[in-house]
């Protein structure tokens, strides 16, 4: 029997995609730490001579303005990130698999059909809506965190602590976003152009990486499946294919016909 080798998610793209992502995250973080400084010691109860409630509709109204700009900013930014992140994808994956598919003696030159465009746009698609979520949610929980500090009576040094907090555990999704988005990429990409060459089956192939492997993925590991319609586990993930759950380092090991 004759395999591929399997296609392993690039450390290189997913670093630098990471690091874009870093880079709008930090930024907004920087961009509302002074803003909550400078906002809280003018109008934080602490401060000023009115109810707290007053306080925090000063605050809350500022703060949502500011929001508003950093959901835009992210809007804009997503679909050009997304667009580079797949495109560096794609063209890692079609290099790398013609490059094996000359030597099991194939000849394949990948041109971008319906089923590669689909595939392309809804990765993007997904893609875009992580890298939004991420402003969406980091923003909800400063907005908590400031709602509650006012209620409370909290000093700015409490508060900014809780900024750091709410920063890091930002930084944490998006480094996860980072490598999920990548694995997730490089799979989908892999199998669509698996199915393009005519290739029908694969191996599953466990990462053996990872502190907490999934025991269905590295009993399945080694094992046959069919690329177009992938495996149920039987579990709360359905069918799946290797890389596309979350936090899945499994790849793919396409085997080429007429070896047997």
């Amino acid at each position: 029997m004759k395999t591929l080798n399997p296609v392993q998610p690039s450390a290189p793209i997913r670093i630098k995609y990471q690091r874009k992502i870093d880079a709008l995250v930090d930024g907004m973080a920087a961009s509302l730490a002074y803003w909550v400084a400078a906002s809280y010691r003018a109008n934080g109860p602490a401060t000023i001579e009115l109810a707290q409630d007053s306080a925090a509709t000063i605050l809350q109204a500022a703060f949502d303005k500011l929001a508003a700009r950093w959901l835009k900013r992210f809007d804009d930014m997503a679909p050009k990130m997304a667009d580079w992140f797949v495109g560096a994808t794609k063209a890692g994956v079609d290099r790398r698999m013609m490059a094996d598919l000359r030597k099991a003696g194939m000849t394949v030159r990948f041109k971008m059909t319906k089923a590669m465009y689909d595939a392309f746009d809804a990765v993007i698609d997904e893609n875009v809506t992580l890298i939004k979520s991420i402003a969406s949610q980091h923003l909800t929980g400063v907005r908590v965190s400031l709602m509650q500090s006012v209620q409370n009576g909290r000093d700015l040094g409490f508060l900014a602590g809780e900024l750091e907090k709410r920063h890091g555990i930002t930084k944490r999704r998006a480094a996860l976003i980072a490598k999920d988005q990548n694995n997730k990429a490089t799979a989908v990409m892999v199998r669509t152009r698996a199915l393009e060459a005519g290739l029908t089956k694969a191996k599953w192939l466990h990462s053996a990486g990872g502190k907490e492997p999934r025991p269905e993925h590295v009993a399945f590991s080694g094992k046959e499946y069919d690329i177009a319609k992938g495996h149920d586990f039987e579990n709360s993930e359905g069918i799946v294919w290797p890389g596309t759950a979350i936090n899945c380092r499994c790849v793919s090991v396409p085997i080429v016909p007429g070896f047997d």
